[in-house]
């Protein structure tokens, strides 16, 4: 029997409900992106998500250099007020894909499972 029933991946990273016992735990969130794992609530997510935004809107200015995208010089913060990554403008994108597919396949599970079902 699987221990996880996944969400979402992509090149760098996954997300996952985890299973305990016979039942899938939903109301947080697993999601691994390069070597560093999360585990956040839905309303976490959400919130990496606008620091995700955020940091794009910051890092506007970068548009022009021809290193942007290896530059390890983004901040990215997270819901951890204690933890903050250093990403490439290509790890950014790639953690946005993996957290803005992880929120949509959440939202389609809710609505198959909830208002969708007849």
């Amino acid at each position: 029997m699987k221990a996880v029933k996944p969400i979402y991946h992509n090149e760098s990273g996954t997300s996952f409900f985890w299973k305990k016992e016979n039942d899938i735990v939903t109301d947080k969130v697993q999601l691994i992106f390069r070597e560093t794992g999360f585990y956040f609530s839905r309303p976490e997510l959400k919130q990496f998500k606008n620091c995700i935004d955020e940091s794009y809107r910051s890092n506007h200015s970068c548009d022009n250099c021809d290193l942007k995208n290896s530059c390890h010089k983004f901040l990215l913060r997270t819901p951890c007020s204690q933890i903050d990554l250093a990403v490439t403008m290509n790890e950014l994108t790639a953690v946005k894909d993996l957290v803005e597919g992880t929120l949509f396949n959440i939202s389609m599970i809710d609505y198959l499972h909830g208002e969708g079902m007849n």
